[in-house]
């Protein structure tokens, strides 16, 4: 019986790669332990906070009937990652030195795409309910 390499080994193998690299970078930085400590206060922050609300996000929406599969899911992943990333600009206390480092209007920009994400769940929604409904009618 000989081992064959699969598509999870190459993609464990390419993992523990980035982990290499990813590690080794870390350790040319000036100060690393405080990237570490910043990766860990991110583990904290999703784990205490961000995957207790999905959850209670669930749970409540099972309660009340909803079924969220498919585009409402998929909406909820996709707003809950990118204030995720925009997270940092958003929290920003007042003006900053440089103001090339956040030149943007982080919060109208987030908000837009926010708007955005519903309006597409919206119109998914409401577009597979009527050919549904056409396809029911044939």
């Amino acid at each position: 019986m000989g081992f064959r390499i699969g598509f999870r080994h190459v993609a464990g193998g390419l993992g523990l790669l980035c982990v290499a690299w990813g590690g080794r970078l870390l350790l040319q930085q000036p100060e690393p332990w405080r990237i570490a400590v910043w990766l860990g206060g991110a583990v904290v922050v999703h784990d205490g906070f961000v995957a207790p609300l999905v959850f209670a996000v669930g749970a409540l929406a099972a309660a009340v009937g909803l079924r969220l599969r498919g585009a409402p899911r998929t909406a909820l992943i996709v707003a809950g990652s990118l204030t995720a990333i925009a997270l940092p600009p958003l929290l920003r206390p007042g003006p900053v030195a440089n103001p090339t480092v956040l030149p943007l209007d982080y919060l109208r920009n987030w908000l837009l795409a926010m708007a955005a994400g519903a309006l597409f769940t919206v119109l998914h929604a409401a577009l597979r309910a009527l050919t549904r409904r056409t396809g029911r009618r044939a």
